[in-house]
């Protein structure tokens, strides 16, 4: 995939690092706006036109998990990698249930966030593999793969791209057992190497899953995977 004509937002209050980070992804094809605060950053992420939101967790006048919050409501499908100086698993865990795609510790080596950035937007934007016209009905859930839409008891389910490919994977082995390791491949994306990041954050996007299509959908496997039921929502 290449890069050429991806636009970032950097949400962060720190202006060296803005206009460091700037150079370095302007020599690789990616342009990077800034925003200095929680405000600035919702607004003109909701307006539109970047691939993805760099969004650090302390912002002034209005915190980074407040502010993906209200993305996430508002564009679901939009990349939101958050950044956190203090590295804390706690912080981690409390992005991602909001709705962030990754997160990356701070300070961080621009490499890296490109890296990141990268393996999101092929998230992001590799739909799961189909078949012509495959449609995968469990119950009263439909899943329209080629489509990218769920519909449950005929209302549709806003979902992530994340969360589309894992529910995908489950679906297609409904009332299987599908191990962590084959739903970490699953979900992430084409050609992309293994991200450990990818399997720790599996938990989260499941419990998304179960929030938004009923907790009895999902069924977890100890020490094992997740399974999807086949008797949920029928």
């Amino acid at each position: 995939m290449t890069t050429a004509n991806l636009r970032a937002l950097l949400v962060d209050d720190d202006l060296a690092l803005a206009r460091l980070l700037r150079e370095y992804l302007s020599g690789h094809d990616v342009e990077l706006a800034h925003a200095a605060t929680g405000p600035e950053g919702l607004a003109r992420a909701r307006g539109g036109g970047f691939d993805v939101v760099l969004l650090d967790v302390m912002l002034p006048g209005q915190d980074g998990f407040s502010v993906c919050r209200a993305l996430r409501a508002a564009a679901p499908s939009l990349p939101i990698i958050m950044l956190t100086a203090r590295g804390d698993d706690a912080d981690r865990i409390v992005g991602l249930d909001l709705g962030a795609d990754d997160y990356v510790p701070k300070p961080y080596n621009p490499r890296e966030l490109l890296a990141r950035i990268h393996a999101v937007l092929r998230r992001a934007r590799g739909a799961p593999p189909a078949a012509a016209g495959e449609r995968i009905e469990i119950g009263n859930l439909v899943v329209d793969v080629p489509a990218h839409r769920v519909t449950l008891a005929g209302a549709e389910v806003s979902l992530t791209s994340f969360e589309l490919r894992l529910l995908v994977a489950l679906a297609r082995r409904a009332g299987q057992t599908v191990p962590r390791e084959e739903l970490a491949a699953a979900v992430k994306g084409e050609g992309e190497a293994y991200d450990p990041s990818v399997d720790r954050s599996l938990d989260v996007h499941v419990s998304h899953l179960r929030q938004k299509l009923g907790a009895s959908f999902i069924k977890t496997v100890r020490g094992v995977g997740y399974v999807l039921t086949r008797t949920s929502g029928a």
